[in-house]
């Protein structure tokens, strides 16, 4: 395909380099950590660095994303008034759902892992990042300019910036009120924003407490056609 757009000029590719048995150590290596992250429920009220927070979030800002259009916004929220009002909106919507939206199925799956509509960590915690999807984006002229696979392209930077607080030693819980639009109208978001999900992110309370879960082996999800 031609080259038709200056503003994306080529320039080569410096990849790093090791050797076999030097990827398998660091391969090793970040699935021993991986291994290591939990979601969790019961925060401490300790205080992060904006300049880590900055700096993970720019992690995640390096995802690929369709058309290099990076269709995401996160948005930190530190205000005790604004998370208290993120908390209330969300329970009401969590009630509704443990209450008559849920399946019994879905409420018997759930049941083992001891959750329900009371979400104290909303504000407990820190700090929340609420990422949001851009699904298109305003010219300067007003109109309208569409962005491409932009649920793929957002959960994918959710997953590196997942990672990435797990990495910085911090913890977090992946958080989906539904349905979050709620969340657009608390933080005041333009009209070309959906919010995708709820993260709240500090350091664990002190003797936090995890589900003893199990992840799935490699050969429970890996398929070879060699």
């Amino acid at each position: 395909m031609e080259r038709i757009n200056a503003a994306f000029p080529f320039i080569t590719y410096h990849a790093q380099s090791f050797n076999k048995e030097e990827m398998k150590t660091r391969t090793a290596e970040l699935l021993s950590e991986s291994c290591m992250r939990r979601s969790i429920r019961e925060f401490s009220d300790e205080p992060v660095e904006s300049e880590l927070i900055n700096q993970i979030i720019s992690i995640a800002g390096t995802a690929p994303s369709g058309a290099n259009k990076q269709p995401w916004s996160f948005c930190v929220v530190q205000n005790p008034v604004v998370k208290r009002e993120i908390r209330l909106a969300a329970e009401a919507e969590e009630m509704r759902n443990y209450n008559g939206r849920m399946s019994d199925e879905w409420l018997r799956d759930l049941a083992p892992l001891g959750t329900d509509e009371h979400k104290p960590f909303l504000e407990k915690a820190p700090l929340l990042i609420v990422v949001f999807k851009r699904l298109f984006e305003f010219e300067a002229d007003g109109t309208k300019h569409q962005n491409y696979y932009v649920s793929e392209s957002v959960g994918i930077a959710c997953g590196m910036l997942i990672h990435a607080i797990h990495h910085a030693g911090l913890c977090c819980l992946t958080h989906t009120p539904s349905p979050m639009n709620f969340l657009e109208k608390v933080l005041g978001r333009p009209s070309n924003e959906r919010a995708f999900l709820l993260i709240p992110v500090g350091y664990p309370a002190k003797r936090v407490s995890v589900p003893d879960i199990r992840r799935k082996k490699p050969d429970e999800i890996c398929f070879w056609y060699s």
